[in-house]
């Protein structure tokens, strides 16, 4: 399966990108390039829609990571309804404690925030 990120900004400032496919190093600069959106945007928040996000390599760790270092400490990163595989590599380098990770999104609650 391919991969795909999507920018979309609400107008209170929160950057949802949604993820699908898999993601790894041959597509990573594609999500690099998203978050580098959301940030030109000074986005308040960071929300990953990754239901559809099949596979994470290293490379994609990686990029969630710079978009923590890059947004900075101010800006909340929400993993919203993460397949087993996809917690797992979050849980197990322990970039869990980094994210909010959320079965379901909940609009009024993240932006409320």
């Amino acid at each position: 399966m391919s991969f795909d990120a999507v920018l979309t900004m609400t107008p209170s400032k929160v950057a949802i990108i949604t993820l699908t496919g898999e993601l790894d190093a041959t597509v990573a600069d594609k999500f690099r390039a998203e978050i580098q959106k959301a940030t030109a945007q000074d986005a308040r928040r960071l929300v990953l829609m990754v239901k559809d996000l099949e596979y994470m390599a290293s490379a994609g760790l990686r990029v969630l990571i710079f978009a923590k270092q890059k947004m900075g400490p101010k800006v909340d990163l929400y993993v919203v309804e993460p397949q087993e595989a996809i917690l797992e590599v979050i849980t197990m380098t322990g970039f869990a404690q980094s994210v909010i990770v959320l079965d379901e999104y909940n609009q009024a609650e993240i932006e409320s925030v």
